[in-house]
């Protein structure tokens, strides 16, 4: 098992031909961090440029906030005229969805909570979720995946050596959710996605087409063992017809709101009983190992320095003390290795196996083909069919 050392892949990549190491004079975003990262003549990279334009377009707060939220409340109820539910959204356990549900009490809106189990949970974070239930007194509907599928996906991630081991559980949720929308007669969803905490992400971080079928199924037909027909998917062709037929919105109320995500914190575990899990999205021990050991090691990708400079350019946070928590691991070592052998073993990997998984080299999730060409080819049909109903009006 290795370990990230930081201060050896400063040197090792300058004496590669890389770029000599710089960091941002206002946050902790780095050229290891972002090959690619700019500077101005100051030294203020421009993830704090990217982030002031985007609170300056998306944040609204105080009055302004208020009637955003309003506005919301009255499309939310409007569209839901006659249904049980009013909007759904995902109940993880983590302080953003947790919040998103106090927030949705004190609107007034009445949702159904949709928690998906797929295997990896907390036991923190299932308390959070039964607390929050309990002192809100919405509905739970626990969607439960097919844990002999979903491990055969990821399993076939791992074995691809791609970046974003994350694509299976997000395109299987968000698919989940849209599937429990359409079942109950839902039209809007509650996401927690909010620019004060999470604006900040290098495109190179992740795979930017977290909901391509293609991908994920050419990855799968490689390299998986088993039947994947059960699990829920969200392709093209189901996005547009919950786009299109299903008629789903989304919302994003975090960003009407103040949201000091340690004041939130505060907040929710005075009314709710909340505890906090420790690191963002790490409310389960696929993700807190997935970000604080697979990522650094074999990709050195630390999460950290993006989430931490958010909070930074957000204020709520210095740049002294977002490099102290730099300053310590990911997470607590042993629980590191705790979670190595846990996952290799769920997974049914051997350690040997295991091993040499996370150190052959890398592969580019494109490689696997996409649903580009599906994509252009329905646009070359549509964009006629809008310019002959432009031109009837």
């Amino acid at each position: 098992m290795r370990y990230y050392d930081e201060e050896k892949l400063k040197t090792s990549l300058y004496a590669n031909g890389g770029r000599a190491y710089q960091q941002c004079t206002v946050s902790v975003m780095d050229t290891i961090a972002d090959p690619n990262i700019s500077f101005d003549e100051q030294g203020i990279c421009n993830y704090y440029y990217e982030y002031q334009q985007k609170a300056a377009e998306g944040i609204f707060t105080g009055e302004a906030g208020q009637a955003k939220l309003q506005e919301m409340v009255t499309q939310i109820k409007t569209a839901s005229q006659g249904q049980q539910y009013d909007c759904i959204l995902g109940l993880s356990g983590g302080a953003d969805s947790t919040y998103m549900a106090y927030l949705a009490k004190e609107l007034g809106l009445n949702p159904l909570l949709v928690h998906f189990d797929y295997g990896w949970n907390l036991e923190t974070a299932v308390q959070n979720i039964e607390r929050t239930v309990k002192v809100l007194g919405f509905d739970l509907y626990t969607y439960v995946m097919d844990w002999t599928e979903f491990k055969d996906l990821l399993r076939a991630y791992f074995k691809a050596s791609v970046l974003d081991l994350d694509v299976p559980a997000d395109h299987l949720i968000f698919a989940a959710l849209s599937k429990v929308a359409k079942k109950h007669r839902i039209k809007s969803i509650l996401k927690g996605y909010n620019i004060a905490t999470e604006a900040i992400l290098p495109r190179t971080w992740n795979y930017n087409r977290k909901f391509d079928l293609i991908n994920l199924k050419n990855i799968h037909q490689q390299f998986g063992e088993r039947s994947i027909k059960s699990i829920p998917k969200l392709g093209y062709w189901q996005r547009q017809y919950y786009n299109r037929f299903v008629r789903l919105l989304d919302y994003a109320p975090l960003n009407y709101v103040e949201y000091n995500k340690k004041a939130v914190k505060k907040l929710l575990s005075d009314q709710l009983g909340w505890v906090d899990y420790g690191g963002k999205h790490c409310e389960n021990i696929f993700t807190r190992f997935y970000q604080g050991y697979i990522l650094p090691v074999k990709f050195n990708i630390d999460k950290r320095k993006a989430h931490l400079s958010t909070l930074i350019f957000s204020g709520q946070m210095t740049r002294e003390e977002a490099m102290e928590e730099l300053s310590n691991p990911p997470y607590d070592l042993t629980l590191m290795k705790e979670d190595y052998e846990y996952v290799a073993k769920k997974l049914d990997f051997s350690i040997e196996e295991f091993d040499q998984l996370l150190t052959q080299p890398n592969r580019d999730h494109q490689e696997f083909g996409d649903e580009q060409k599906t994509e252009q080819r329905v646009a070359k049909i549509i964009r006629p069919i809008k310019a002959v109903r432009k031109l009837l009006r």
